[in-house]
């Protein structure tokens, strides 16, 4: 699992044996549950104290929420498919197909939200994430308050935002690293019926 793993191609990998124990033990427990060592927590261990942080919001928008998992999974998608970033495309691609239990939504939502087999309040929800994505400085309230016409809490609208604004940050670091989805990730939750 050393710099000859295609993880990143601009950075070198660093050596999993070489990294602090707390980040040792959790790419440990990720291929445990996985099945496999998701890339990003190789690339990620580049700079250890930074994998921390990132490690640590990601694990703080999944646990305080006000989203269903595959809401956050959809807007995740999205966002990235804007943002062109194959390597979140295709890793959360393969979660959104899971928790979404819709072996073709990743695709829909990475090629165009807008035509994709969802309901109004996910339309109105992914329609505001790739605004702030795209053209952040033209938020207004009436983004928010579309959003709570259609049942989201100020909780959820703070939450979606935080998802996308993080994920817009992820979608860059992925593509300056030029991280590389690993095989498993393209064939995850597409035997769904």
């Amino acid at each position: 699992m050393g710099s000859d793993t295609e993880a990143m191609r601009r950075f070198e990998v660093p050596d999993v044996e070489d990294l602090p124990e707390d980040l040792r033990e959790r790419i440990e427990e990720e291929s445990e549950r996985a099945g496999f060592t998701p890339n990003v927590f190789l690339a990620l261990g580049y700079r250890p104290r930074q994998a921390r942080a990132f490690v640590a919001y990601h694990d703080a928008l999944l646990e305080e929420t006000a989203l269903e998992r595959e809401e956050i999974e959809m807007l995740i998608v999205t966002v990235s498919g804007v943002n062109d970033c194959l390597y979140c495309i295709v890793a959360h691609g393969a979660l959104c197909r899971i928790y979404a239990g819709a072996p073709t939504l990743a695709e829909q939502l990475t090629a165009n939200h807008r035509t994709a087999n969802i309901n109004d309040a996910h339309r109105a929800m992914l329609d505001f994430a790739v605004k702030l994505t795209e053209e952040p400085e033209k938020i207004e309230d009436a983004d928010l308050e579309r959003l709570r016409d259609h049942g989201f809490s100020q909780e959820a609208i703070w939450d979606i935002g935080n998802v996308v604004s993080f994920y817009n940050l992820s979608n860059r670091m992925a593509h300056l690293a030029d991280m590389r989805p690993n095989e498993e990730f393209y064939r995850l939750g597409r035997d769904q019926t």
